[in-house]
């Protein structure tokens, strides 16, 4: 069974692994090759293994994975923590900017309880920062939720440093959830240290590096349209190939190991501290299983060196992300 850890200095505990929900319903491989049975076996035995911190979001579909989430947790609710997110706007197209506006908060909470069937939300998380509205504003918001019994605790998503300390000067923030991985340090340099020094937890997210880590990887061009790695700038041509090389040390080290290269990545990130909580996404309990068994694998320290040495910043080639999504990043 996996073992749990708190998260911060506000008591939120949780298994060292979470499961993130998105694949389920967007994002990755196919609409044919999305399952919900074999999506809602996974979660069931997410829960046999130990796991219980379940990572989802309205935008998610938008509205499905919530509504997926709850049919697999029928019966099981109260065995796990629930983890989802506000904070866009939605359109017929889909999402069409933000929305933080405090009556926004509301409306979107209540819409997720109901989609969730749950009396409360575990985790709050803003989804991106909304730069028309004050955090300030936006959190108080969220606060009165707390108030009122519907949210547990509160979290913010790929916030800035000055954003996430004026955030929780109005209420405390347990998590932060963003990139980190072997292959997006990004948080290392400002983020990490200010979230010690508040006592915010961080939950990564494509702690695989949406995959690339796994080395179970194909260039940008041979993923079906409708996959996010079509369009990622670290799978396209001449970026593609250097980091193909970067992330040879992960595949070497795993091979030494017994171990798998995805599972490397995986114990890496919890060897960066106790406040660390990763949630690798996946629909098939197969990779489930494999995430999950990470949490098993001892890192030392020359090969914790290694790892940081062999995929620092400078050797990962292209942006995280497109231009335009890039722009929602608050750094």
């Amino acid at each position: 069974m996996l073992s749990m850890r708190t998260l911060g200095k506000q008591g939120l505990t949780v298994s060292a692994i979470g499961l993130g929900c998105m694949g389920m319903s967007q994002s990755y491989g196919t609409a044919e090759e999305r399952d919900e049975t074999e999506s809602i076996a996974t979660v069931h035995r997410a829960i046999e293994l130990g796991v219980t911190f379940f990572d989802t979001a309205e935008a998610y579909g938008p509205f499905a994975n919530e509504e997926l989430l709850a049919r697999a947790l029928q019966g099981r609710r109260d065995r796990v923590t629930i983890a989802t997110k506000f904070g866009f706007r939605f359109g017929e197209s889909g999402i069409n900017g933000v929305d933080s506006r405090p009556a926004h908060v509301r409306e979107a909470v209540e819409g997720s309880l109901r989609r969730l069937a749950t009396d409360r939300i575990d985790v709050l998380y803003q989804h991106r920062v909304d730069p028309a509205v004050p955090i300030e504003e936006t959190v108080g918001a969220m606060a009165e939720l707390v108030r009122e019994g519907k949210v547990r605790y509160l979290g913010l998503s790929e916030a800035g440093a000055q954003t996430i300390r004026r955030a929780h000067a109005v209420h405390p923030i347990a998590v932060l959830q963003s990139e980190y991985s072997l292959w997006e340090r990004n948080l290392e340099a400002e983020i990490i240290p200010l979230l010690r020094e508040l006592g915010i937890g961080l939950v990564p997210f494509s702690p695989l590096g949406r995959g690339f880590l796994t080395g179970a990887v194909k260039r940008a061009e041979d993923y079906p349209e409708g996959d996010f790695r079509r369009n990622d700038p670290r799978y396209q041509g001449a970026n593609f190939d250097a980091n193909v090389r970067a992330a040879e040390a992960v595949r070497d080290l795993a091979a030494r190991k017994g171990a798998t290269p995805g599972q490397i990545a995986l114990a890496w990130l919890l060897h960066k501290g106790p406040d660390i909580v990763p949630i690798p996404g996946t629909k098939r309990r197969r990779y489930l299983e494999e995430n999950v068994a990470a949490a098993a694998i001892v890192l030392n320290a020359g090969e914790m060196a290694a790892l940081d040495a062999a995929l620092a910043p400078e050797k990962i080639a292209g942006p995280r992300y497109s231009a335009p999504q890039m722009a929602m990043i608050d750094r």
